[in-house]
C-alpha cells in the first residue's frame, strides 16, 4: 500500500521542468577578503522585479542595466556571508551578462570585507527566490587560497552552509558528491517518471492481446534487474564524458529528448511495441538521461584533486536513489500485479497520467514555451 500512495501522491506534483531554478555562487576567500561571482537566471529576476521594460519578452542590456541598483539591492538582502560569527560586509562591484545551458545569466561580482583574517569557518546564508519558488537552489563553489574546492547546495530546507577551513579530504569530497547524487534522483521528476514507466509493466506479461498478472517473482526479478542495470550502465557513460567535457550537447535537445522518452515508455505501456526487450530501450535512452545528470554536476563543478572520487560519488548517489525506488516498487507491484487496483488504476491510469506530463514536458522544452 506504501507504493499505492508514493505513485498517487508522485503523479500529483506540480509539472516542474527538468532544470530547476537555480543560481550559482562561487566564493574565493583569501586572508581577509573575499570575492563572489554569482549567477542568478534572469528568468528568475524578471518574475521578481521585473526586468523587460517594454514588455516584448525580451530583455536587453539596457533594460538590465537601468534595474541594476534594484538588482543589487534584492539579491544582497538575500544573502549573508560571515567569518566565524562575525558577517563579511558585502558590496557589488560589477555587473555582467553571461549564457548558461538554460538561458542567459546576470552575474554579480561582490566584494566581502571580513575584517579579520578568517581562522575558522565561513559562512553563508541565502534567501533568494524562497518566498517565490520552493524548488530554488544555490549551487555554491568554495575556495580558499592554496586550499581544495569545496561545493555545496542551499534550499529552502538548508538555507545555510558552513565551509571549513584547510584542506578537505577526498572520503568528504565524495561523500559530499554521493548526496548530491542522491538528492539529484528524487528532484529529477523525468528521470524517475522514465524508470517508473519501465518499471510498471514488470510485473506483467503481454499475452499478444491483453498485459497479465507474472507468475513466478524470479522472472519479474530479473526482468527489473535487466532494466535497472541496463539504465544505470548507459547513463553512468554518458554522465561521465559530459562531466568531463568529452561530450556535449545543447541543453534543449537533451531536455526534450528526456521528455520523449518518458512519454514513448508510458505510450508503450498502453499501446506495446516493445515488451520482451524493454532493457534495450532502458539502455538507449538511458544514453540521453546520463546528459540530464551530467548538467547538475558540471554546474556544482568536479574538484580537480579529487575528480575521479567525485565522479563516482555523484553516479553512486544517483544509483541509490534509483535502488531506493526499485526497492519501494517491486514487492508491492508484485504483491498487487493480478489486482483491478494495480492493472487499471496503477499500470494503465498511472501510463496515461505520465503520458499526459511527459506531452506537456515535451512541448515546452522544445518550443520554449511555459504551459504550467
Amino acid at each position: 500500500m506504501k507504493f499505492i500512495a508514493f505513485l498517487l501522491v508522485f503523479l500529483a506534483l506540480p509539472v516542474h521542468a527538468h532544470k530547476p531554478s537555480d543560481s550559482f555562487l562561487a566564493l574565493h576567500v583569501d586572508g581577509a577578503a573575499a570575492r563572489l561571482q554569482w549567477d542568478i537566471a534572469l528568468r528568475d529576476l524578471e518574475f521578481a522585479i521585473g526586468l523587460d521594460a517594454d514588455g516584448n519578452g525580451e530583455i536587453t542590456w539596457g533594460e538590465l542595466k537601468a534595474k541594476r541598483r534594484e538588482l543589487e539591492a534584492y539579491a544582497l538582502s538575500r544573502l549573508t556571508i560571515s567569518s566565524g560569527e562575525k558577517p563579511c560586509v558585502l558590496s557589488a562591484t560589477d555587473l555582467l551578462v553571461d549564457e548558461h545551458s538554460d538561458g542567459a545569466y546576470a552575474v554579480l561580482r561582490i566584494a566581502a570585507d571580513c575584517s579579520a583574517r578568517p581562522a575558522g569557518s565561513i559562512g553563508i546564508g541565502y534567501r533568494l527566490f524562497f518566498d517565490l519558488d520552493p524548488t530554488h537552489r544555490g549551487l555554491v563553489r568554495f575556495e580558499r587560497a592554496g586550499g581544495s574546492a569545496q561545493t555545496g547546495v542551499l534550499s529552502p530546507e538548508k538555507p545555510q552552509l558552513a565551509f571549513r577551513a584547510g584542506e578537505v579530504s577526498a572520503l568528504d569530497q565524495f561523500l559530499d558528491y554521493l548526496k548530491e547524487g542522491i538528492k539529484h534522483i528524487w528532484d529529477g521528476i523525468d528521470h524517475v517518471l522514465f524508470l517508473l514507466s519501465l518499471l510498471l509493466p514488470a510485473v506483467l506479461l503481454f499475452s499478444g492481446k491483453e498485459w497479465q498478472a507474472a507468475r513466478g517473482f524470479r522472472d519479474v526479478f530479473w526482468d527489473v534487474f535487466k532494466v535497472v542495470t541496463s539504465f544505470t550502465v548507459a547513463h553512468s557513460i554518458t554522465l561521465s564524458l559530459a562531466a568531463l567535457s568529452v561530450i556535449s550537447l545543447p541543453s534543449r535537445l537533451v531536455e526534450s529528448a528526456i521528455a520523449l522518452s518518458v512519454l514513448l515508455a508510458a505510450l508503450n505501456n498502453l499501446w506495446p511495441v516493445v515488451f520482451a526487450r524493454r532493457w534495450a530501450v532502458a539502455f538507449g535512452f538511458g544514453l540521453v538521461h546520463g546528459f540530464g545528470f551530467a548538467s547538475v554536476l558540471q554546474d556544482l563543478g568536479l574538484p580537480q584533486g579529487a575528480l575521479l572520487l567525485a565522479l563516482v560519488g555523484f553516479n553512486l548517489g544517483v544509483e541509490a536513489g534509483q535502488l531506493a525506488i526499485v526497492s519501494g516498487f517491486l514487492p508491492a507491484a508484485y504483491a498487487l500485479r493480478g489486482t483491478w487496483l494495480y492493472r487499471r488504476l496503477l499500470f494503465t491510469g498511472g501510463s496515461v497520467a505520465i503520458a499526459l506530463v511527459a506531452a506537456i514536458w515535451l512541448v515546452e522544452r522544445a518550443f520554449d514555451l511555459k504551459l504550467l
